[in-house]
């Protein structure tokens, strides 16, 4: 007897097995091939986005690439959750109170969100900038959602947060087409000035990178403890201002050694008194 209730136990748990799986196994499958096809599909549109974005503002593309991304694999799982049977509506309202728990723990990520938005609206720099923020100069090469990347000149790659930057002070050295090349140079008091003045506006003629537009201003900055010191302010386009500056101060060296002109150091008599001890 019990065999046979054992024998009718388990074909009423074949039965209820075989109906579930005749039920949810179509759901299921279902399931899965959007899911494979939806991602696949969400891939190449942010593909062809981020091309097609990318040739046209750089900056933007990142950014908007991932956000939208995040936002159409989000309605993917809800849509796939709603073939399986689960109720949207309740799986939503977990989302809700899982992203309200995940934003109270994660406040910092939330306002570099927002710092990427004000940097996207606003436009203090773009991608291919040159900009010094957080103790680094360099150049940018993406915006994200979260952080910003900058290249710097000795070939390091630096990630920022974008609520660094949108709440601090930063310099964009690329924002204009030319540059002011500020330079100093120290000559000896019994130097001729006008003499000293007219090699360094020789040197600025002869060099290609100097522009015309505006003027240079070549004059007496200071009078300092050891040196008269000639201040010479010359624009340059933006690209050439560093190589300008190098290269300006080593002719400028040059002439003068070649002109007699001296350029001054600190220097310190020291005067030795011999006294007579009785």
């Amino acid at each position: 007897m019990e065999d046979l209730m054992n024998d009718v136990n388990v074909s009423e748990y074949y039965d209820q097995a075989i109906s579930l799986i005749m039920a949810y196994a179509p759901k299921v499958v279902l399931a899965v091939v959007t899911l494979v096809v939806g991602l696949w599909l969400i891939n190449r549109v942010i593909g062809v986005m981020d091309k097609k974005l990318g040739a046209k503002d750089p900056t933007l593309n990142k950014f908007l690439c991932g956000l939208i991304g995040a936002i159409l694999k989000i309605m993917l799982l809800i849509s796939v959750a709603s073939m399986i049977g689960i109720e949207t509506t309740s799986f939503i309202a977990v989302i809700g109170a899982a992203g309200l728990a995940v934003g109270l723990a994660l406040q910092g990520s939330l306002s570099n969100f927002a710092g990427g938005v004000l940097i996207l609206i606003f436009k203090p720099f773009k991608v291919g900038d040159t900009i010094e923020a957080q103790g680094f100069l360099g150049a940018v090469a993406e915006i994200q959602i979260l952080y910003t990347v900058v290249n710097t000149f000795d070939n390091r790659r630096i990630v920022i947060p974008n609520g660094s930057l949108s709440n601090a002070t930063l310099v964009n050295v690329s924002i204009y087409d030319k540059r002011r090349c500020d330079m100093t140079f120290g000559i000896h008091y019994d130097d001729d000035i006008d003499k000293a003045k007219a090699i360094l506006k020789r040197l600025f003629d002869e060099d290609e990178r100097s522009l015309k537009d505006p003027e240079p201003r070549i004059c007496v900055g200071s009078l300092g403890d050891n040196s008269v010191n000639l201040m010479f302010r010359a624009w340059v386009a933006t690209d050439d201002l560093w190589p300008y500056y190098w290269d300006m101060h080593e002719k400028v060296k040059k002439a003068f050694d070649e002109e007699g002109i001296t350029i001054p150091f600190p220097q310190r008599d020291v005067h030795v008194y011999n006294s007579k001890v009785d």
